[in-house]
Order: structure tokens, then C-alpha cells, then sequence
């Protein structure tokens, strides 16, 4: 065996060593446990935005930076039932406001209304509202 096979042998050697090291490193379940204060939560997708307290103080909670993205929660900890949505209205940007009277979002800057789904009811506004998947554990919302 010459030098060059040796060191050609070693480096491929040492590389190959190193892989499962680096499969672990770039693991996206082990970012996620990390990065979450629950890991179970995180290794299902859902992400904690606020508590009960928080969305029954108004009906509404408006969580303009979560792990997520902007959502708008509407309900109440006591029905259980939590409807959370993106509150960016999908046609110039501004940021929808919860009508409960009519019981739908409506957007202050055009008049686009948009029904407790996200699907849009009157115009200008040509794409839904994104939603979530909202649930609560304990006096935590998660939102997937």
C-alpha cells in the first residue's frame, strides 16, 4: 500500500465515522423537543400561544408573534370550543377584528367578512383566512 491509498483509506474512513454523528446533529425531532417547553406537544406540532386566563379575560386573544405565526383566538376556556385563525386579511394586509354579534372577522380597512371558518362572505378579499387547529390542556392553548 502506497501513501496515497493510505490517506485515501483514513479520510474515507474518518468521514464515514462521522455520519451518524451529524444524522443526529441536523434531527429535526430533536429540535423541536428542545426549542418546546413540552415535547410532547412539539413532537405532534402543536405549539403553546397563551392561557386560559389570557383568552377568557376578552373572548379573544391576539397573539401577533407566536411559533406560528400571527393568530386570532375567539372563545372561551369553559366551551372548550376555540376558533383560531391567521388575523391578516388575505387582501391588502391589515389585520381583522372578531365581530361577535355577527359571529365573523371582519376587516376594518376594505370591508372584507370572513365567516368563524376563515371562508370568505363578502369581498374584496379573494383567499380564506389560514386556520388553525386550536385545543386546550390544562390553562394552555396550542394551536397546530
Amino acid at each position: 500500500m502506497n501513501r496515497r491509498d493510505f490517506f485515501a483509506f483514513v479520510g474515507v474512513g474518518l468521514i464515514a465515522s462521522s455520519l451518524p454523528v451529524a444524522v443526529v446533529a441536523c434531527s429535526s425531532e430533536t429540535k423541536e423537543s428542545k426549542t418546546s417547553g413540552s415535547p410532547t406537544a412539539a413532537s405532534k406540532g402543536w405549539q403553546k400561544i397563551g392561557t386560559t386566563a389570557e383568552l377568557d379575560k376578552n373572548g379573544q386573544l391576539l397573539v401577533e408573534q407566536s411559533p406560528v405565526g400571527a393568530v386570532l383566538l375567539v372563545g372561551t376556556s369553559k366551551s372548550k370550543n376555540v376558533i383560531a385563525v391567521n388575523p391578516t386579511c388575505t387582501h391588502k394586509g391589515c389585520i381583522v377584528t372578531w365581530q361577535a354579534k355577527n359571529n365573523n372577522f371582519a376587516c376594518p380597512c376594505h370591508g372584507s367578512d370572513f365567516g368563524s371558518d376563515g371562508k370568505i362572505l363578502k369581498g374584496p378579499a379573494d383567499k380564506p383566512l389560514k386556520t388553525y387547529q386550536a385545543k386546550i390542556e390544562g390553562n394552555a392553548i396550542l394551536v397546530q
